[in-house]
């Protein structure tokens, strides 16, 4: 398996690091890529993960037999429908969002003929930095890889995109962009929410600042997450706004339950609580990989 040219829109942590795997493994050719920041494209090109950098999406696709596209979710739309009068019929095209549903929605009302060529992605893998500085071919090594075939994919397109991504390290699994939406609302999307909400409740405070300076390790594995990309997570939270909701609403019934369990000081319901969290906690070995 060997890609002619990969078009890349998008030329951040994402799209750059699969590039750079891409080329490691010598799985393509030539590498063109578009980003809207001229700062980006070049960095790109100094950097090797691109070869050609180019001034507009159109471009970036043309001539292209596997295009990747990675731009924040919000972006999604504008991206496809730019870019399908200029896709080529037999080529692969994936994303990278961390949302699957309105990413769906969108290639279905902007791709038209080519929806046939979209197959979405996700790859359970970053860094709490983003940009093309902190790209490496190793991303995507050991990370899990969600695919969500549409009905217009072909076994042999999934299958292409199955050999693609395992060239790349990452372990594959298949779902429903509704599925998928579900369970990385519950896994990934709530847990930032909640780390977010955690250190403004903190800072919110007249003694906030002052508390900080003494949090230790504690505080600082569980709002690790709250570092992150803020245009990002805005757009992901948005996205998936049903779904997230339903996870809030299943967290604020498990809060209730501690919060009367310290008012009543109910010691032995407060202990089954944290025993049960801590049991399940202690049984799990991360297989996804780290989103972030």
């Amino acid at each position: 398996m060997k890609f002619k040219q990969l078009g890349l829109v998008g030329c951040g942590l994402m799209g750059a690091s699969f590039s750079l795997a891409l080329q490691s493994q010598q799985l393509v050719d030539k590498v063109v890529g578009f980003s809207p920041s001229q700062a980006t494209r070049d960095k790109a090109l100094q950097g090797g993960v691109v070869h050609h950098a180019v001034n507009s999406l159109a471009e970036a696709v043309q001539g292209a037999d596997v295009v990747l596209l990675a731009v924040p979710v919000s972006q999604t739309a504008a991206c496809f429908q730019a870019m399908a009068a200029h896709l080529d019929q037999h080529c692969l095209l994936m994303d990278v969002g961390s949302t699957k549903c309105d990413v769906v929605a969108a290639a279905q009302a902007h791709l038209g003929q080519r929806l046939n060529c979209f197959l979405p992605a996700h790859p359970i893998a970053g860094k709490a930095q983003a940009g093309v500085d902190h790209a490496e071919a190793s991303l995507y090594q050991d990370r899990a890889l969600i695919l969500t075939p549409l009905p217009s994919n072909t076994p042999a397109q999934i299958e292409q995109a199955t050999a693609l991504w395992q060239a790349l390290g990452s372990r594959v699994h298949q779902m429903t962009p509704e599925a998928h939406d579900q369970t990385f609302a519950a896994v990934s999307h709530l847990p930032h929410l909640l780390a977010f909400a955690a250190v403004n409740a903190l800072t919110a405070q007249p003694e906030g600042e002052a508390f900080l300076k003494l949090a230790g390790p504690g505080f600082r594995d569980f709002s690790r997450i709250a570092a992150s990309d803020p245009a990002v997570w805005r757009d992901i939270l948005s996205a998936n706004r049903t779904e997230v909701l339903a996870q809030l609403s299943h967290f604020q019934a498990a809060l209730n339950e501690f919060e009367k369990s310290i008012e009543n000081n109910a010691l032995q319901a407060l202990q089954q609580l944290i025993a049960s969290a801590s049991q399940v906690r202690a049984g799990w070995d991360m297989q996804a990989g780290d989103e972030n």
